[in-house]
């Protein structure tokens, strides 16, 4: 059976590699404090589902930038999967894995009937304009839509989005597959 490993190439070790061999390694603390088998360790260990997808963002000047996006659902056992959605040029799949599994563990540990996702574009926001922004933000969550729905995955604003702006989570999919306003979709909407 195979599971992520910790990195132990000093070439391959990210910082987004860092936080998920940091994920692993508590999960094995905690796994063998409470004696866990090998089978619910590897499940534990190893998201439910990933997608990487790349997102064409249209700039001001009439440029067409092409970054990477990423969703991952690390575990839906207890419910639809929540988590938020990372703005950061270093963002990469294994940062978002391990953000994902932190926030499985954080539902289930105050007991709320959600599992655990996490969402990141590797994009620095400082570099773009508001509607550049907002522009890049729809087409992600376009580009996720088959992963997301408040069934499946509430995705929540990102921590760049301006406060007095409806962010991901209030855009739901229509019968045409295109994110749309719609109110009251998410526990983050405003």
């Amino acid at each position: 059976m195979s599971i992520m490993v910790p990195s132990t190439t000093p070439a391959l070790i990210t910082p987004g590699r860092q936080a998920l061999d940091s994920a692993l390694h508590q999960l094995d603390r905690a796994a063998a404090h409470l004696g866990l088998d090998d089978g619910l360790r590897t499940m534990l260990a190893t998201p439910r589902r990933s997608l990487t997808v790349s997102v064409p963002v249209r700039r001001e000047d009439g440029s067409l930038d092409v970054v990477q996006g990423f969703r991952v659902q690390h575990n839906v056992s207890r419910g639809p999967a929540k988590g938020g959605i990372r703005f950061h040029p270093a963002t990469d799949i294994h940062e978002v894995t391990a953000l994902a599994m932190w926030m499985t563990w954080k539902c289930a540990l105050v007991g709320i009937p959600y599992g655990g996702a996490k969402g990141g574009v590797a994009v620095d926001p400082t570099g773009l304009t508001t509607r550049e922004l907002e522009r890049l933000t729809r087409r992600y969550v376009n580009e996720i839509l088959p992963l997301i729905g408040p069934e499946k995955d509430i995705p929540a604003p990102p921590t760049s989005a301006p406060t007095s702006r409806p962010w991901p989570g209030s855009w739901t999919p229509t019968a045409s597959t295109r994110a749309t306003r719609c109110q009251g979709w998410s526990p983050a909407s405003p």
